[in-house]
């Protein structure tokens, strides 16, 4: 297995990593016994002295959704009423579910359910195809 960047390394390693400074060597001859940097181990050490944790740290990521929990109550509203627009159906997810949400943010939750809030428009039937 080898390490790519981007990616933390193994619980294992870490300890390793550290339990060799903690015996005695120094963080230069760690270093390439490892395969890892120096600043790495100094960054490890100074972590763990600073909270106790050598554990690797959550990344950042996307935040959860909003409208995960009321997801259900979304589709029954948009049953009800399915010519709602996506202002009204804005204005009533915070008036109901006391859940404040942009309009772009709705716009994806309803994309992830396959709900379409797409009006059509009424048009007269073709004279050249049959409808």
């Amino acid at each position: 297995m080898t390490w790519r960047s981007g990616q933390s390394y193994s619980q294992d390693l870490r300890d390793r990593v550290l339990a060799a400074v903690d015996s005695g060597m120094s963080a230069y001859e760690v270093a390439p016994l490892f395969r890892v940097s120096v600043s790495y181990i100094y960054k490890a050490q100074g972590r763990r002295r600073a909270t106790g944790e050598t554990t690797v740290k959550p990344r950042p990521g996307r935040p959860g959704q909003k409208l995960a929990a009321h997801l259900e109550a979304l589709q029954a509203q948009i049953k009800v009423e399915p010519d709602a627009t996506l202002a009204e159906l804005r204005a009533w997810v915070l008036a109901e579910l006391g859940v404040s949400i942009s309009v772009g943010g709705l716009w994806n939750t309803l994309e992830r359910l396959d709900l379409s809030l797409k009006k059509r428009v009424r048009m007269l039937p073709s004279r050249n195809v049959p409808t």
